[in-house]
């Protein structure tokens, strides 16, 4: 709209002005053409937000670039300093984002992939550590420093609460305390023959560690440790590889926490670790490599026992892990990552399995080793001059190193382990004894004799190892061994 201004400030200064003045006519009027106020403002506003969006673009540039000249080195951060870095740039993120109106598509992705090979950079380390570990490992059971105790309650809903974290009572590990090893014990070599399970003497590498020597190799000098880790009620031996395995578990479990946008390739990381130490503690202890890596003279029962261990521990806690690694990742996700840890799970239990036939073969080659040198032995009772009332070699042998395997293993292992693993022992025991008794050729009294003194001597030994069918009613581990001698001497052990 057009206004009219009466320009008297230009009176007396045209020679226009002053011939119009003379002639009698008004002052000339000066027109002046204004933009409208409310699209001046639109204007001020649209240039202002173009500067705006400009300066967020440029800052969103020079942020990038920031974060490319350091891309070598933000992977190999610890987690603390890797999340400073994430945090401020998340924030900057949602600051220019707020004040520009538009998404940083560029710098998020730089920042998503930068946080992936954070993660990638970081399991490497930890795959390559764990084998180094596992390949210097000498299978000696460790006490465990409490951090790690705290570690396994914090992944345990057991015995979570509203207010954090409450540890066990001290009486709660003293049923699952260690007992001195024996300074004998069962072994075996690579090559599976029937001399492997000789006994052998205790060495070095049977001996318990002291407290602050396990606790240089896992967690520095801690004045507190356990003599086992509890988890779910039950006590687990630990040695220093385990121990290295749980720590890092828990710190999948803090970048899981830390970075929820990549809890999936987390999950996936968890279950190559898992595979992995569950594998090579398989191909060390089982396939007898650690005698070639670790410089071991031999693989004996109780590191066969100590390797069970672990992986019970291990397989009792999968659970806990993938329930607190599964609270991030989509539910269309969880079915497929559910099945592979299920897979994982079900190759540590067939992993124990194995230990523990491992264990039962051992007693099995000693027995038969022991049965070889039986007639022989036989021969000498038929003599004349045969007086002696104590058990042969044979018996005292036999008896002697299933005792030896017992006092390991209860030392060891959990009760119920123990009751299924001899109870295929004794099972052994009657079967192959009986068998190798009925052979014999006994023709003088003091040879019959003889004879059932060593039937006796056995199964005295074979009613105080576990039974697991044992009642008030029954004979503890009865069998055909029992049989044999009722058969051939009228008579019965354990009654």
């Amino acid at each position: 709209m057009a206004h009219g201004v009466c320009a008297s400030w230009w009176r007396g200064r045209s020679p226009c002005v002053a011939r119009r003045r003379r002639s009698g006519l008004p002052p000339p009027t000066v027109v002046m053409e204004l933009r409208p106020p409310g699209k001046a403002r639109a204007d001020v506003l649209r240039e202002n937000t173009e500067a705006v969006f400009a300066a967020c673009d440029a800052a969103h540039g020079r942020w990038a670039k920031l974060l490319g000249v350091r891309a070598g080195l933000h992977p190999r951060l610890r987690l603390e300093e890797f999340l400073i870095i994430y945090s401020i740039t998340e924030e900057f993120i949602a600051a220019t984002e707020k004040i520009g109106g538009r998404l940083g598509y560029n710098i998020r992705g730089i920042l998503q992939q930068q946080s992936k090979q954070f993660v990638d950079y970081q399991h490497n380390v930890r795959m390559t550590k764990i084998k180094a570990v596992l390949d210097q490992e000498t299978w000696v059971a460790v006490d465990v420093p409490e951090e790690f105790q705290a570690i396994v309650l914090s992944l345990s809903s057991t015995y979570s609460s509203v207010n954090g974290m409450e540890m066990p009572s001290t009486d709660d590990n003293s049923k699952f305390s260690d007992h001195q090893p024996t300074s004998q014990e069962l072994t075996y070599s690579a090559e599976n023959n029937a001399d492997n399970g000789k006994v052998t003497s205790g060495t070095g590498e049977n001996q318990v560690e002291s407290t602050s020597q396990s606790a240089n190799n896992v967690a520095g000098n801690l004045k507190s440790t356990l003599q086992t880790i509890v988890h779910g009620g039950v006590g687990y031996h630990m040695v220093n590889c385990g121990l290295i395995l749980l720590k890092m578990l828990s710190e999948y479990v803090d970048i899981s926490k830390c970075l929820p946008s990549l809890s999936l390739e987390v999950v996936q990381r968890v279950v190559e670790i898992l595979k992995l130490f569950n594998t090579r503690t398989c191909q060390l202890v089982l396939g007898a490599g650690a005698m070639q890596v670790s410089g071991l003279k031999s693989i004996t029962s109780k590191h066969l026992a100590l390797a069970s261990q672990i992986i019970s521990f291990i397989h009792s806690l999968i659970p806990d892990i993938r329930r607190v690694l599964f609270l991030k990742i989509p539910e269309a996700r969880k079915q497929l990552l559910m099945s592979e840890l299920d897979r994982v799970a079900q190759d540590y239990k067939i992993h124990r399995d194995e230990i523990h036939s491992k264990l039962v073969q051992i007693m099995r080659e000693r027995l038969l080793a022991n049965l070889r040198k039986l007639p022989q032995i036989v021969e000498g009772w038929n003599a004349p001059q045969d007086n002696d009332v104590q058990p042969s070699q044979f018996a005292k042998a036999v008896t002697k190193e299933v005792t030896y395997l017992h006092r390991i293993l209860s030392q060891t292992l959990l009760e119920v382990e123990v009751q299924t693993i001899f109870r295929q022992v004794v099972q052994i025991f009657h079967s192959h004894i009986t068998e190798a008794f009925t052979k014999l050729e006994v023709s003088t009294p003091q040879a019959k004799d003889r004879l059932c003194r060593d039937v006796q001597h056995i199964l005295a030994c074979i009613r105080k190892l576990p039974a697991d069918n044992f009642s008030s009613e029954t004979i503890p581990n009865y069998g055909l061994l029992d049989e044999f001698l009722a058969e051939n001497f009228g008579t019965k052990v354990g009654e």
